[in-house]
């Protein structure tokens, strides 16, 4: 139990000794005494609880693992189900957990309404989280059917310069869903359940027309999509199905034309059945430069939005 608490010669330790510098930490076997200001130690208790509970799970946390619950310790967030909740398993072992508590409330918004939009930064998890979750419903029998999507714009590009037939210019813009479901199940039975209309990846313009029916459909960088489309995609839901639609609105590539995405708040806010879940910075969960980088954006985009009010 130590061991995994603690990390290997007290990797874990010393992360955690790093981030409560004013908390006195004496491990001896398996009793930890802490020695400090009130509020540290209790985010501190806090944490060592976390990390028990998740050991007991036989899952021992990894360093990057332990930042996270760091983070979401010392942001006063929710620790109920990270990191202990499986939602997926890789096709080489590897449990898909939710490690922040806007992940978790992501997976738990899935599993109580039908559609869901998740809206964040890149690293959050927002494609990564539907396709696990798509999987188990389609490996319990709670769908007969996952269909991933997205909208062929990016970079101003445009299909008709690009060689090949339909299928062959759009799969560069699906290649990311891919590159998901790929680490969930072997290439050799994602093909199978191709051939067998199991799962669908197309691009969003194949959806008009259709009526989903017993379907997980995942409308990923609905950020680019037009009012219209997103219309379009949303009135497809058949019975029994769900919906989840991720983007991010601070990366819309069209042209001229407002995301649909961005307004879906203000149109569908309040009905029931539908939730709408914010991811942040705080719920990057890729390597650390992407959370810094993040966060180096959103400090120049918010001066340059300062200096523009300023000259207004």
């Amino acid at each position: 139990m130590a061991v995994g608490v603690l990390g290997q010669y007290n990797r874990n330790l010393r992360l955690i000794g790093e981030s409560f510098a004013e908390v006195h930490i004496m491990a001896r076997g398996d009793r930890i005494e802490l020695e400090g200001e009130e509020k540290e130690v209790r985010q501190l208790e806090r944490l060592l609880g976390k990390l028990v509970d998740v050991v007991k799970g036989n899952h021992h946390p990894t360093s990057d693992e332990v930042r996270y619950l760091i983070s979401q310790v010392k942001g006063g967030e929710d620790l109920a189900g990270l990191l202990t909740d499986v939602v997926q398993v890789t096709h080489w072992g590897e449990a898909i957990r939710p490690k922040t508590a806007g992940q978790r409330q992501y997976v738990q918004a899935i599993r109580d309404n039908d559609a869901v939009f998740a809206i964040g930064p890149a690293g959050t998890g927002k494609t990564y989280l539907a396709v696990a979750m798509a999987l188990g419903y389609l490996k319990r029998g709670q769908v007969k059917r996952i269909v991933l999507t997205r909208p062929a714009v990016e970079a101003g590009e445009q299909l008709g310069f690009l060689p090949g037939d339909i299928f062959q210019k759009v799969n560069p813009y699906l290649r990311p869903l891919y590159d998901a479901i790929y680490d969930m199940i072997p290439a050799l039975e994602l093909d199978k359940h191709i051939q067998n209309g199991r799962v669908e990846i197309a691009p969003l313009a194949f959806m008009r027309g259709r009526t989903l029916n017993h379907a997980f459909v995942i409308l990923d960088e609905a950020q680019n999509t037009t009012h219209t489309q997103m219309k379009m995609f949303l009135t497809r839901l058949g019975f029994g199905s769900k919906a989840v639609v991720t983007g991010d609105i601070t990366q819309v590539d069209l042209e001229g034309r407002p995301s649909g995405l961005a307004e879906v708040g203000q149109i569908l806010s309040g009905i029931p059945g539908i939730a709408i879940v914010h991811l942040d910075r705080r719920d990057v969960v890729r390597h650390p430069l992407v959370k810094a980088i993040i966060e180096a954006y959103e400090r120049t985009e918010s001066a340059r939005g300062a200096a523009g009010e300023g000259q207004g």
